[in-house]
């Protein structure tokens, strides 16, 4: 299993998690989990998912979902956990 995190963080609008979602299941990209707040009216989602069956490699997923949180006024960021790790590790 091949292992990225996902964040979303902006103003929350109707149907980010439809659209990011959607970009996934297209792109054969499993949620393996979810974890999503709002805190008035701002937007922060995580997801580890397994990106092992996507075709497309991990810098074109990430472009295009960061292209995608542009669309929505959101910011969305997708690393390898690996990668994931080791930035956030104190």
């Amino acid at each position: 299993m091949k292992r990225a995190i996902i964040t979303v963080v902006g103003k929350d609008t109707v149907g980010i998690i439809a659209k990011v979602c959607t970009y996934l299941a297209d792109n054969k990209i499993n949620i393996l989990d979810i974890s999503q707040t709002i805190v008035q009216d701002f937007f922060n989602m995580m997801m580890i998912v397994d990106i092992s069956k996507c075709e497309k490699n991990v810098t074109d997923t990430a472009n295009d979902l960061a292209s995608l949180g542009e669309t929505m006024g959101v910011k969305v960021k997708c690393q390898l956990e690996d990668i994931f790790d080791k930035m956030h590790r104190i």
